[in-house]
Order: structure tokens, then sequence, then C-alpha cells
């Protein structure tokens, strides 16, 4: 039998998270999966796991955690104070935590996400090909809750102990490259201007579907109708990760994992791939700067 993770406090957002759910856009369901990728992949390899096994995510206030059996796990992402039985352990390694044992994930000293992984993985049922939660279309685990029994996988191989990794720190400020979006033309050139050379902070609204960005307004140039009598709002249509949306109050959202398959609001950018870990450990207040590359 494998171990099996009571959740003795569940933190302010503790969830399921593993590489997400590619491909199944067309059928109206988000990538999803963990918003810091690499620190999933970093503390899955410390474990000898697949390096997409599903994690679990916390969000600023951590979780604690009890197993049945004795584990082997790493938290990983944001700083935070990891212990075990109350004595301090090993953040960003491998800890083993004995059958009964209380592993207790604290508040993030920086950033936003941390990761617990554990050797074996988290064996939560897939839905579409994947462990991961989805806030947004409600598929995979329900975030945890206090009491909740989460099952862990076969480990692969014994864990060697002690091991070292380079984890990155979070962000003091968001450098974020974007090429033009698809809808750059339903903006004026000074607005194009502002994005690229405003400051701009990360809202506290923020949350896995996008982050929002606090700072000055992006101009419309299109306010008085479309060609042909259309209207001066787009009909849906369809969003990809990263893509830099404009709602009517004209402060740039950045679509992140869990963000909806269409939307009306024109894309004045999309943000590059790589910079999306960054994004997802930038907490409320963080600077913000889009630059064109």
């Amino acid at each position: 039998m494998t171990a099996k993770l009571t959740t003795v406090r569940c933190g302010a957002l503790t969830t399921v998270q593993d590489s997400g759910r590619p491909g199944h856009a067309h059928l109206g369901v988000p990538l999803s999966g963990a918003l810091d990728a690499p620190a999933m992949r970093l503390a899955n390899r410390l474990l000898g796991n697949d390096p997409g096994a599903a994690v679990l995510e916390t969000t600023l206030t951590g979780c604690v955690l009890r197993p049945d059996r004795d584990i082997t796990a790493v938290v990983g992402g944001a700083p935070c104070p990891v212990t075990v039985d109350g004595r301090p352990a090993a953040w960003g390694a491998p800890v083993r935590v004995p059958a009964g044992a209380v592993l207790e994930v604290g508040a993030v000293t920086a950033g936003v996400r941390s990761y617990v992984a554990v050797a074996g993985g988290i064996a939560a049922e897939p839905v579409l090909g994947s462990r991961a939660t989805d806030l947004l279309s409600g598929l995979g685990p329900e975030p945890l809750r206090d009491g909740d029994v989460v099952e862990v996988g076969t480990p692969a191989l014994p864990v060697a102990l002690p091991v070292a990794a380079p984890w990155p720190a979070p962000p003091a400020e968001l450098v974020l490259p974007v090429c033009p979006g698809p809808r750059a033309d339903w903006f004026s050139p000074a607005a194009l201007r502002t994005l690229t050379s405003a400051a701009y902070r990360v809202s506290p609204h923020s949350n896995r579907i996008g982050l929002r960005t606090e700072g000055p307004s992006l101009e419309r140039a299109r306010t008085d109708g479309l060609p042909d009598g259309l209207p001066d709002e787009l009909p849906s249509e369809g969003m990809v990760l990263g893509a830099v949306q404009v709602p009517p109050d004209g402060r740039p959202v950045i679509f992140l994992h869990d963000h909806p398959t269409t939307g009306g609001y024109p894309v004045i950018a999309v943000v590059a791939g790589p910079a999306l870990a960054a994004v997802a450990q930038a907490a409320a207040g963080t600077p913000v700067r889009f630059t064109l590359g």
C-alpha cells in the first residue's frame, strides 16, 4: 500500500497540479497545471519523480499535512519555513517525514506559490489525462479542505539525502517580453507606447486565471464602431496562454493557466511563455514592465 496525506490545514488555496491539459482548448478546456512549472519540475526531479508528476501548489499561507506512512517530500517554489513535528526542516531539498508526523509548509517569505512534491507523486484521479485542479472549469480534484485525504503514488527509486539544487528567487520586478497581439490595431499609438514605457504593478486581485495590473489605462483607437456597422466590442475569439487582454477599464490582464479559452476583450500583446513562471511568483505590488522583443 502507498501513503495517504491528511490535510490538517489547507491554507488560503492548495490545489493538485501537474503539467496540465494541453490540446483541449477547442473543447473549451483550459491548460491548467502548475503556474510555476520549473519549480514543479525541479521538486519532482529531486525526488526521482517524472518531472510532470502531480504536486500540491499552495498560495501564500502554505498548508499542513500528516502522512500515514513514511514519505519523502520536497517543498520548493516560493521560499517558506518548513517544519516536521515542529522541528525545522530543509526548504528546497528532500525531507523525510515519518508516519504520523506533521509536515508544515509555512507562509511564504517571498513570492506567492510554494510546491509540495512527494516521492511517488500525488495520485489523484486523472481527468482528460491530467490530475490538475482547474479553478475555471471545475475539472480535476477540488481545492483541498481541512480533513481531506490525498493519496500518494508508488515511488520509483529510493531518494538519497541530502540533495541541493539552485532555486530562482521570486522577482523583485517583472520584466515581461511581449510581441504585438492580434488586436493591437484596436489601440491608439499612444496606448502601445504606454504599454511598453509605463510602470505597472501587480494587483492583489490576481489569481490562477489572470494576473491583473494597476497603472495607466490603455486608450482604444476604435470607440465608435467598426466598418459595416459592427459594434466596438469583439465577438468572442480564441485566447492563448500569456495573452494580454484589455478590459473596459483599460488596465492589462495577463492570462494564466486557468484562463478562459475564448474572450471578447481585445488582446494588445502576448507575453513570451518562458516569462510566465516569474509571473506566477509575483506578489501584489510587484512592479511590472512590458518590453517589445
